[in-house]
C-alpha cells in the first residue's frame, strides 16, 4: 500500500459512509469523504478532523455526470493517485416494506428508475473513471445487501432490489475486465444496521457494520475480487 494511500467514501455524511471514514481514516489513509449535501458533508468531515484524522470534504452527487467528472478532475490535478473506492452512497427508493404498497407487481416504475440511478449507474460511473487512477494497484467496495442476493429473492422493493442485483453484476463484470491487474473489486452486505435507512430494529452498529467494509477495502495482494462477502466471509449471489 502505498504512503499516505487515498480513499474515497461515497454518500458519507452520516451511518456507514461515515464511520467507513472514520475506520479507514484510524489505519492511516487520507479520507475523502463525499456526499450530495454539502452543508452535513463539511461538518461531518470536521467532526472527524477534531479526532484527529486526515478527512477532507468533497461535495458529489452520484446521479450527475457533471459531479462524478468534478470529482475526477479533482484527483487527477490534486493527487498522485487512489488505492481505495468504497461506493456506499445508496437509497431505498420502494414504499415501506410493512405499508402494503411495496409489491413487484404495482411498483412505481419512477422509484425503479431512481434506484438504478443511484444504486448502480452511479457506482458503475465511478467505477468507470476512478478505476484508472488507481494505476493497476486499488481496491473498490460496492456497498450491496442481501436483499440483492438471488439465492434468497423474494417478495416487495423491487426498485431496491433490482438495483442491488445489477450493482452485484457490475462488480462481476468489472473483476473480470480487470483480473490482470492488481485492481479489487468486490460486493459487501454490511448486514442490518442500525441507520436512518435500517432504522431502529436493526442488530448491528454501524461501527460492526462498516468493519466489513473496510475489511474489503484492505485487502491483500493475494485476496479475492469478484466476491460477494459479509463480515468478511463469502456469501451466496
Amino acid at each position: 500500500m502505498p504512503e499516505n494511500p487515498v480513499a474515497i467514501v461515497t454518500g458519507a455524511y452520516r451511518g456507514l459512509g461515515y464511520e467507513t471514514c472514520r475506520q479507514l481514516a484510524q489505519r492511516g489513509y487520507r479520507v475523502i469523504l463525499t456526499a450530495r449535501r454539502v452543508a452535513e458533508g463539511i461538518d461531518a468531515a470536521s467532526a472527524l478532523q477534531a479526532e484527529g484524522l486526515e478527512v477532507e470534504f468533497h461535495p458529489l452527487d452520484v446521479t450527475s455526470e457533471a459531479s462524478i467528472q468534478q470529482l475526477a478532475e479533482y484527483l487527477r490535478v490534486k493527487e498522485s493517485g487512489l488505492e481505495v473506492l468504497v461506493n456506499n452512497a445508496g437509497i431505498f427508493p420502494d414504499p415501506a416494506p410493512d405499508s402494503g404498497q411495496s409489491a413487484a407487481a404495482n411498483a412505481d416504475m419512477e422509484a425503479i428508475r431512481e434506484g438504478f440511478e443511484t444504486n448502480t449507474l452511479g457506482p458503475l460511473r465511478l467505477c468507470q473513471l476512478l478505476m484508472p487512477l488507481m494505476k493497476n494497484h486499488g481496491r473498490v467496495v460496492n456497498v450491496s445487501s442481501g436483499m440483492g442476493q438471488l439465492s434468497e429473492m423474494n417478495g416487495c422493493c423491487p426498485g431496491y432490489r433490482l438495483s442491488k442485483t445489477a450493482l452485484n453484476a457490475v462488480t462481476r463484470i468489472l473483476a473480470d475486465e480487470w483480473r490482470t491487474s492488481n485492481v479489487k473489486i468486490n460486493s459487501v452486505c454490511p448486514g442490518w444496521v442500525k441507520t436512518e435507512m435500517g432504522g431502529k430494529e436493526a442488530p448491528l452498529t454501524c461501527v460492526e457494520g462498516a468493519a466489513g467494509i473496510v475489511w474489503a477495502a484492505m485487502l491483500p495482494d493475494d485476496g479475492p475480487s469478484g466476491g460477494f462477502f459479509r463480515h468478511g466471509e463469502r456469501i451466496d449471489w
